[in-house]
């Protein structure tokens, strides 16, 4: 039996999207879905759409009537293929917005490859629908240009970091998915063993230890595009599955990482967006960044910064201020040169905010024309603390000044947000499209609510070498070999330089609150690996989704993901997850409580 061809000898020759006018009189074969269909009073126009575009093609009766009475039959969405002449539109209906808006295709033949229900929403980028409905109906979601674009971005992205690490000597090595729990910040994503009941696999979260181990093993550089998984709540930066381009490289340096980082980030933009990114990167230390713009990501385009007051204010007959330095806080402020724009009615919405922030409010002078303040807390300051507030803070005439007093961290959070919001609504800005620089120095350690040490971002990054003596003195004040890429504000990926040392290593776990017992039965397999002699190493991973997302000017990660989880961790179109049969639960030596009802039982 001839097996099924359902094109035959309709073998499109070309794409929708790549007709031009030089073209004219070439017999042309499409294959694409039906975009519109219009029917002018016997002659039917179909805008034909494949990836690359749309094409017009047109059906007259006089041509070909069973051509044309197919044509009649078509509706949107149809799969279709069609062969004709190329040629130039009527003046009266060419459309200048088109890229193939000249031309038009003839029709002499055409074939139904397949029919199709009416699409939920209409296939243009611009669609006024729910986010629900788009995910639960994401093939026709992923048939709009934009989205089409968007994961050809990605794809485009991912082939500019392969060939750059290549180009670097990095060596492409996959990992496991299927690994051990290790506490590294999120919730594991739990796999059951059916050989070894009651015991479990975890999900990659990163292929962090993995790619340690293969230093130590005498590979010089790695790379990896990996897959990472997260059991952890959704926002729109983040999803329970994500792609990084993970790295680790041995025999080096903080320097030597952040410049190959530097160029894998250039290489990206150049090849992706056709942008040239000054260079070289600008360093920024964290305690500098955290000070002037209250954030360890920050986004420096914008020209306000962050002033701390404490010193100025400690003794205080403003209890507010006084009493949040006596309490171990502190008392920071951002000034707003020129702020007449922002009224009395917004400062009262800033202070509601900033309290839904979880700040106990928010305090603000105006300096008047005069040079005097409009405040309901001028009254509490002393002429000593104006005169400190008002030269640090470089107040003049015109500007405004509002104070957040409260532990440092909520303060800094508070007015870095407040930095953003009010530098973007009154465009003090600088005018650039990309702000890109590192973070260094942070700190190896932070205390938790209850005042117990705990990593800043994870047990295994080295501390500064300059630093190793005070972890028994003060460890709080050890700074560690953490670096991150941050672009317009945004944490693109983060890494750092690694405990090669298992002395240091064991140190580290100890501060931790980790025995040496505890510390070789949770990662035995990696201190053994650093007494068998590990080099010193250090890697970086890089959030490929996220920076996607940013060069594409997206605002979700669901818009360069293929087939993105909801807010609620579903995948709408996929239907997952889903309970599975009772056999397979058994097999793997599993029950599941039966739901909770509305009434507990």
């Amino acid at each position: 039996m001839k097996p099924l061809d359902p094109l035959g000898d309709l073998r499109r020759t070309h794409l929708c999207g790549d007709i031009r006018a030089e073209q004219i009189g070439e017999e042309i074969i499409l294959c694409g879905w039906v975009h519109r269909r219009r029917d002018h009073g016997g002659v039917i126009f179909i805008d034909l759409r494949d990836h690359a575009g749309l094409a017009q093609v047109v059906f007259k009766p006089d041509t070909s009537s069973e051509v044309h009475s197919t044509a009649e039959s078509v509706r949107s969405e149809y799969v279709i293929a069609v062969r004709g002449e190329l040629i130039p539109r009527e003046a009266d209906s060419l459309n200048p917005n088109l890229p193939t808006g000249e031309v038009e295709v003839l029709a002499s033949e055409v074939r139904i490859l397949n029919t199709a229900t009416t699409p939920p929403f209409a296939i243009e980028n611009e669609v006024e629908v729910d986010d629900a409905v788009r995910m639960r109906h994401r093939i026709h979601d992923l048939r709009r240009p934009v989205m089409q674009e968007n994961l050809r971005l990605r794809h485009r992205l991912l082939q500019s970091t392969r060939n750059v690490c290549s180009d670097l000597g990095l060596v492409e090595v996959e990992t496991p998915i299927l690994a051990r729990a290790t506490p590294e910040g999120a919730r594991d994503f739990l796999v059951p063993s059916r050989v070894h009941p009651g015991e479990f696999y975890a999900l990659p979260q990163s292929p962090q230890i993995m790619k340690q181990m293969l230093m130590v093993a005498g590979f010089d550089g790695y790379f990896q595009i990996a897959r990472c998984f997260r059991d952890e709540d959704q926002r729109a930066d983040r999803q329970l599955e994500f792609t990084q381009l993970d790295l680790e490289m041995a025999f080096v340096g903080v320097d030597d990482v952040l410049e190959r980082l530097e160029e894998i980030t250039a290489r990206a933009f150049k090849d992706v967006l056709g942008v040239e990114l000054p260079r070289p990167f600008p360093r920024r230390d964290y305690r500098d960044v955290m000070a002037r713009y209250g954030s360890d990501k920050p986004d420096t385009r914008i020209g306000l910064e962050l002033v701390d007051l404490s010193d100025i204010v400690a003794q205080s007959d403003f209890k507010v201020f006084s009493g949040a330095i006596r309490s171990g806080g502190v008392v920071r402020a951002l000034p707003i040169p020129d702020a007449a724009e922002i009224g009395r009615g917004d400062l009262d919405r800033l202070v509601a905010q900033v309290q839904e922030w979880g700040a106990k409010g928010l305090a603000w002078v105006r300096v008047m024309e005069d040079g005097s303040w409009q405040s309901p807390i001028a009254k509490f300051l002393s002429e000593a603390e104006r005169e400190g507030i008002q030269s640090r803070a470089n107040l003049k005439p015109g500007d405004l000044i509002l104070f957040a007093a409260d532990r440092a961290g909520l303060a800094n959070d508070v007015l870095g947000r407040l930095r953003l919001q009010l530098g973007e609504r009154l465009g003090r800005t600088d005018g650039r499209d990309w702000d890109v620089l590192f973070v260094v120095d942070f700190p190896l350690f932070e205390e938790d609510e209850k005042g117990k040490l705990t990593y800043s971002h994870m047990p295994f990054v080295a501390p500064n070498e300059e630093d190793i003596e005070s972890l028994d003195k003060d460890p709080i004040q050890v700074r560690g070999t953490h670096y991150d890429l941050v672009i317009n504000g945004m944490e693109i990926g983060s890494g750092s330089l690694r405990n090669h040392r298992v002395d240091l290593q064991l140190k580290i776990l100890d501060l931790l609150g980790y025995s040496e017992a505890e510390s070789r039965k949770r990662f035995g397999f990696m201190l053994e690996a650093l007494e068998a002699g590990a080099p010193p190493h250090g890697g970086f991973a890089f959030g490929l989704d996220r920076l996607c997302m940013m060069m594409t000017g997206g605002e979700s990660l669901r818009e360069v993901i293929a087939f993105p989880k909801t807010q609620r961790a579903q995948d709408l179109f996929m239907h997952s997850p889903s309970e599975v049969d009772g056999d397979q639960l058994r097999e793997l030596g599993l029950r599941v409580r039966a739901k909770k009802g509305p009434d507990g039982e």
